[in-house]
This record gives structure tokens, sequence and C-alpha cells, in this order.
């Protein structure tokens, strides 16, 4: 039985992980934990009984605009910080693994609408905020903990949705139950259903991995065609009307929201392939399952 610690509490991404190993396919091959890391009590903690740490906790980006330095102050404390922190205790007491969840906000934000971004494994990481900075800071101050007796495993999820997740999805989820149109744009992005992620992290676990990984969807996702499908899921048709870019990209000068929906911004799917496929779910399944 591989024994795993899922390090911050009541995090959508940790709780759909330990969900997901407590299904029956998967009877008595895991045994997980999850520990708060609010406060100063998780530093007492025994770790040493742990095969593999999972570390989910962390400020997720919900600011649009310029923040407070106090804000940033907090942006580095827990993300770069306490991951740090957490990662020592971990190799300290034997751990043999530490997965960390970075973000794909560590290439910085979407490209315009009409400008196309894909990044591939030789894209540098260029963070346009705090939030993304944060990230790369703590992959920097784990890296040099990543031996073979303390594999370090980071990822760089895109866009993650699912039932009951937070973030973008459920804005788009809204806008397609109610608008009977919406404008067409073709953009590209790469989005990851929790299903394909939980997957992935636990082949992760289960095949000792280290390095950094980036998994996605087995296909691209499109603004527009979401919508459309999440429409269908629930028995609406929404009308694509297209011609509407010129306005958007007026309205992209006046708020960060729009390229953040209808910009590009994609992985190489090379990048992603892994020896064993985690992709269980394609893009119109998820949603189905998401929506149902």
């Amino acid at each position: 039985m591989i024994n795993i610690l899922i390090t911050g509490a009541n995090s959508y991404i940790g709780t759909s992980f330990a969900n997901y190993l407590a299904e029956p396919q998967f009877a008595g091959m895991y045994n997980v934990e999850t520990l708060d890391m609010i406060g100063e009590a998780w530093k007492s903690h025994d770790f040493s009984k742990y095969d593999a740490v999972y570390h989910v906790a962390g400020i997720a980006h919900s600011d649009n605009g310029p923040i407070s330095e106090e804000r940033a102050k907090l942006y580095y404390a827990v993300n770069t910080d306490l991951t740090v922190a957490c990662a020592q205790k971990a190799k300290e007491a034997g751990v043999k693994q530490f997965i960390f969840m970075s973000s794909a906000i560590v290439y910085g934000d979407s490209a315009p609408i009409g400008k196309p971004k894909m990044i591939t494994r030789e894209t540098p990481v260029n963070p346009a905020n705090c939030y993304g900075d944060s990230k790369v800071q703590a992959e920097n101050g784990l890296r040099p903990l990543d031996c073979e007796t303390f594999k370090v495993v980071i990822l760089r999820p895109p866009m993650i949705f699912g039932k009951n997740s937070k973030g973008n999805y459920p804005l788009l989820s809204k806008l397609a139950r109610k608008l009977p149109v919406f404008p067409k744009v073709d953009n590209c992005r790469s989005m990851l259903y929790i299903g394909n992620l939980v997957e992935f992290v636990r082949l992760m676990i289960e095949n000792q991995e280290q390095g950094t990984f980036w998994p996605q969807n087995p296909q691209y996702s499109n603004t527009s065609d979401v919508i459309a499908k999440i429409a269908k899921a629930h028995g609406k048709r929404c009308v694509l009307i297209p011609g509407f870019g010129w306005a958007l990209k007026i309205l992209s000068h006046i708020t960060g929201l729009v390229n953040k929906a209808f910009g590009n911004l994609a992985y190489d799917q090379e990048m992603s392939k892994y020896k064993v496929d985690y992709q269980k779910y394609s893009l119109e399944e998820a949603i189905q399952k998401t929506e149902k």
C-alpha cells in the first residue's frame, strides 16, 4: 500500500484526488491522509510514514488589476515559502516523492485576441504578476531538493475544470445556460478536466516520477465551442455569431477579462504525452460529466 499525504485541506483538487483514490477499483492500494497547512500545527505532524506528499496548499489567482503590498507578500508567503518549507520537512522525514501544483501561469497571461501563444518545452517562464512569480520561485526553491531519494514532481496544468470547480469555467457555464447567442471567436486554449488530472497524479505516484510535467486534455478548447457544448449538455442550443472580434479587441483594452476568456494559451500536445494514457475523457465527455 502506498501512503500519501495531501498537504492543503478542503482544496478542490486535493479533495477530488482523495475521492478518486477511494473508489472501489483502488481498494487496498492507497492510504490517503490530508493535512491542514493553515497555522503552525502542521510543523509537528509526522511525515515519516508517507511515501509521497501531494502539495496543493496555495492561494489561487483571483485578482484583476493592481494588488496591495500585503496581498503580494501573502502570495509569496503561502505559494513559495510554505511550499519549500513543506518539501524540506518531507525530505528530512524520508518521504520519497514531493508533487507540487504549479500552473501554466508561470508562462504569463493569455495572448491578446488574434495572437497565438503555443508553449513548448523550450518556452521560458515569463510570469506577468506576483502570483505567477510566486509559483516560479517555489519551483526554484524545490529543484535543489530533488534527488534520487527525494523525487520532486512539478505540475504546470492549464485551466482545471470539473463539477463544482472554481475559476473561469463556472462563469462560462452560467453564460451558456442563459444566453441563446454568443460571439464566435477562433481561439486556442489548453484545459484539463479534473478526471484526467487525478489519474495523471496517481500515475506520477505509482511510477515514482520526477521532473516537470504539463498535463492537459487530449484536444484543445475553443471558448465559443465550450459554450456551445455546455448549452448542449443542458439540452439547449446556443447560436455562435461571427463578426464580434473587433468589439472584443476594443473591450480587451478596458478589461483583462476579455483576453482571459478569448485569448490564446495552449501547450504543444507533444509535451503533454505520457507513457501511460491518463487522458480518459475527451472535452465533450468532460463537459457532460461536469454539467450532469
